[in-house]
């Protein structure tokens, strides 16, 4: 078992290992009741955790599949729940699922009685090394994804790989957008290993899996360490772990969220490149190795689905956006990335135009 330290307005351990759920207990010490909110395709799990919370209370919340619980209808009837059952600041809250219901749950255990505890277990590979660490949590809105949250770090987070031979294959490949990214922001080795064996990458089996997940999680606890709030507004600031997002977020938009995180982070990050190429920033030779490394894992990497125009619009009111200017991080090479503010109209056009044909991946 691997455990990874985050250091935010509290410390907090990343465990990453299989068959880990027992270590639950050391953090739910002082409870008197424990709510697990999961989705409708977890309730087994769910169930199954209830079962080994001995001497506490024990209550299911079950909340709709993926983006679904994201809602403002879904974190009332959380509320709710929690208010007939009569939960106190000592209770604890722990989410069972995906991004999607780490999100919610995290920002429920923000707003119950201004703040308490929260646990994750992530099931999937792309809430393992994104949305369970860093302590962001939210809903969306019609406007936008994650217009609405609050950064509220967990108590702890367990990273049971024993969840990932259960998630389907695409779902896993979508998550690994998110570790790739990590590697090109910070850390070339996570790079490094999945070209030695990209057919074996796409698999949770494969014997480097357990390394480049903690590496991802590991860079994501040190950006988050040194900038919680995403204040800095600098190259070494959190907001380098938005890489590709700007214009991810617009494509998830655009598809009326239908489309897989990870594979629109994907076209994101080579959206990105392909700009920062553009502007004079980085080599061909590293736009060409994204394209090489995310195609050759099975991400998608091409996007024509609706204007430019409309994709315009959505980055514009996406939280990374100052005022009337948008804000990319692209890199300056692997491992260095930088803050491109307000390019003009014609390069993101272009980069936009290079992302070529359309591509159905979801």
């Amino acid at each position: 078992m691997k455990s990874i330290q985050v250091n935010a307005e509290h410390s907090y351990q990343v465990l990453v290992g299989r068959d880990i759920l027992g270590e639950i207990h050391a953090h739910i010490e002082g409870a008197t009741r424990v709510a697990v909110i999961h989705p409708q395709s977890m309730q087994a799990a769910a169930g199954q955790l209830r079962q080994r919370l001995t001497g506490v209370e024990s209550i299911a919340i079950e909340v709709p599949d993926a983006e679904n619980a994201k809602t403002a209808a879904v974190l009332e009837f959380c509320w709710m729940a929690l208010g007939k059952a009569g939960f106190t600041r000592n209770d604890v809250i722990v989410s069972v699922g995906g991004g999607a219901t780490t999100d919610l749950a995290g920002f429920v255990a923000a707003t119950w009685l201004r703040g308490i505890r929260v646990i994750h277990i992530p099931t999937t590979l792309l809430a393992m090394v994104d949305a369970a660490v860093g302590g962001k949590t939210g809903i969306n809105t019609n406007e936008g994804k994650n217009l609405v949250g609050a950064i509220y770090s967990p108590v702890a987070v367990l990273c049971d790989m024993s969840f990932l031979s259960s998630q389907s294959r695409d779902d896993y490949i979508g998550g690994l957008a998110e570790v790739i990214k990590c590697g090109f922001i910070r850390d070339e080795e996570i790079l490094n290993l999945i070209e030695s064996d990209l057919l074996g990458a796409q698999s949770p089996d494969w014997v480097h899996a357990p390394e480049i997940i903690a590496r991802a999680i590991q860079v994501k606890a040190d950006v988050v360490g040194g900038d919680l709030r995403e204040t800095l507004g600098t190259s070494s600031g959190r907001e380098i772990l938005n890489y590709g997002h700007t214009f991810g977020h617009a494509i998830e938009r655009n598809e009326n969220y239908t489309w897989r995180h990870g594979n629109a982070v994907s076209v994101g990050m080579m959206f990105v490149a392909y700009l920062a190429e553009l502007a004079g920033k980085l080599d061909q030779s590293v736009v060409e190795r994204h394209k090489a490394i995310l195609s050759g894992v099975g991400l998608p990497t091409t996007y024509n689905r609706g204007t430019f125009n409309q994709l315009h619009d959505s980055m514009r009111i996406d939280k990374k956006s100052r005022g009337a200017k948008l804000r990319f991080i692209v890199l300056e090479k692997v491992g260095q990335p930088s803050i491109l503010e307000g390019p003009d109209a014609a390069l993101l056009i272009a980069a936009h135009g290079k992302l070529g044909q359309s591509d159905t991946h979801a």
